[in-house]
């Protein structure tokens, strides 16, 4: 009995030694064999550019790539996103999951060219944030990964995500709450960017909501006097909101789309319909301008005798940091970062700069440290799987400097070589990292301290007041498409159709 201890504990001994040589070249090796796979996906998904919710082509994609290369597609329409899916690779040892992206953003269509112009297919939507790069990133790290694994016999699991709509702030969220993550040791992203460094910062939480009010129409010359407008009650809540702004904290923000108000000019609007979005610095923060935001919306209409109806569309969390883990993940941003680019992506994105009147100072050529205590205002629905287990991205130059995202330039490098030497290195960073959290029984220890210590006691509890999004659900005809673009990339791949 003794002897089979001694051989089961040098065996665990042997793997374990093996994996801390830290032997990413044979990891490399890996993703370099994917180098086609991965640009193909991100080419497609840049040239299907849907939108949130929408993303027929691109789910099926994506996801029959990743079967093709020996995942098991299962969970789709998690939490009412018919698009989302799960795929699994491995069994025991710790669970590694990657997170996809692939809707694109509306009016931001554009040619691989430096200078705004329309898309060569006449699409005006565009990956104007780069979530192609996104989905192939983490499609090639994750395949990888699996690869090296299988031919070194490594305990581990990989769980990749496909999650829809993330400009619309509503899926991850509802992919928590629906409990998707649940088993995941860590999870690692990635987003393109005009700087190499890491996603460990603290971004505002958020929450959408639809504010309407119904009242009674009339015609507004002849007897106004009957009608109750609808108008009258969001142009109230509209200058209520604004006038919130001054007690508002200085990381919040508050944006609004009209959405309805009214069909003509002389008929009294029976109904009108206003998009709020709220961002602050924490949940509890958002929560308290939402009962804020609930009091003005029924103020407006009381003062019009209206009637409002809010709708919760969801709430999303702030992303919480992991100093342990971003340590780990820059350590390998400075193996694969920065890109050596060449004179003509340097002067392709300089031409860019110049058509945007911004310093012409080209494409990133620096690592940036772990940045810690710093606050961005913009949001991301990564947030809610940061509350749950420990998360961390990679962030990396796919665009000029001081170049902003959802713009036509970004557009124009995520579909060109930029783009690909881009979501290529990512994919090893993101690899790199996962190997260092199956072979370091230590460091994932670590991590997992440091994002108990970052939870300081608190615990997660949706935002979101429905378990499934009203707008994820497709209708019959929405379903049929679908459904046919997944038997289009299984027939694509060569896959056995599904049973």
């Amino acid at each position: 009995m003794l002897l089979w201890v001694g051989i089961l504990l040098f065996w665990q001994h042997g793997i374990s030694r093996h994996i801390n040589m830290n032997d990413y070249g044979r990891l490399e090796q890996e993703v370099d064999a994917l180098a086609d796979l991965i640009w193909d996906v991100a080419s497609h998904v840049w040239e299907y550019a849907e939108l949130g919710y929408k993303e027929y082509r691109s789910s099926a994609y994506v996801s029959e790539a990743l079967e093709q290369q020996g995942f098991a597609i299962s969970d789709r329409g998690i939490g009412g996103l018919e698009t989302s899916w799960i795929a699994t690779s491995g069994d025991g040892g710790p669970c590694l999951g990657f997170l996809v992206e692939f809707d694109a953003l509306p009016g931001l269509g554009n040619d691989t060219v430096p200078r705004k112009a329309a898309a060569a297919s006449g699409h005006s939507d565009g990956h104007g944030c780069g979530h192609n790069l996104i989905a192939s990133s983490s499609l090639g790290a994750a395949i990888a990964l699996k690869n090296l694994i299988d031919k070194s016999r490594i305990p581990g699991t990989i769980k990749v995500f496909g999650c829809p709509a993330e400009e619309l702030l509503n899926g991850k969220n509802y992919m928590a709450s629906a409990g998707a993550f649940s088993g995941v040791d860590v999870c690692l992203h990635n987003h393109p960017a005009m700087v190499n460094t890491v996603w460990n910062f603290h971004s505002t939480a958020s929450i959408d909501l639809w504010v309407e009010w119904h009242g009674l129409s009339a015609h507004a010359g002849v007897a106004p006097w009957e009608g109750r407008s609808a108008l009258h009650a969001m142009e109230i809540f509209l200058v209520a909101v604004n006038m919130m702004r001054e007690q508002m904290l200085p990381q919040a923000r508050l944006h609004y789309q009209v959405l309805d108000g009214g069909m003509a000019v002389n008929v009294i609007p029976d109904h009108a319909k206003v998009l709020v979005r709220y961002r602050g610095p924490s949940a509890d923060d958002v929560m308290k301008h939402k009962k804020w935001l609930l009091d003005i919306a029924r103020g407006a209409a009381l003062c019009t005798q209206t009637k409002e109806v809010v709708t919760n569309l969801g709430g999303i969390y702030d992303c919480l940091p992991n100093d342990v883990l971003a340590e780990c993940m820059t350590s390998h941003m400075n193996r694969y970062f920065p890109i050596q680019w060449s004179d003509e992506e340097q002067a392709f994105a300089r031409s860019i700069q110049r058509e945007m009147g911004k310093p012409e100072d080209g494409l990133a050529t620096t690592v940036m440290p772990v940045p810690t205590g710093v606050e961005v205002g913009g949001s991301s629905d990564v947030g809610d799987v940061s509350w749950l287990i420990p998360t961390m991205g990679a962030l990396y130059s796919a665009w000029p400097l001081h170049i902003p995202p959802h713009q036509w330039g970004c557009t124009a490098c995520h579909g060109m070589s930029i783009g690909r030497k881009a979501t290529h290195q990512a994919a090893k960073v993101m690899a790199a990292t996962a190997l260092d959290m199956l072979s370091n029984a230590s460091l994932l220890q670590a991590v997992k301290a440091e994002f108990t210590r970052q939870l300081n006691g608190r615990t997660y509890k949706s935002l979101n007041d429905l378990p499934l999004n009203l707008s994820g659900r497709l209708d019959v005809a929405e379903r049929h498409q679908y459904d046919c673009c997944i038997h289009a990339a299984i027939e694509h791949f060569g896959i056995k159709e599904h049973s």
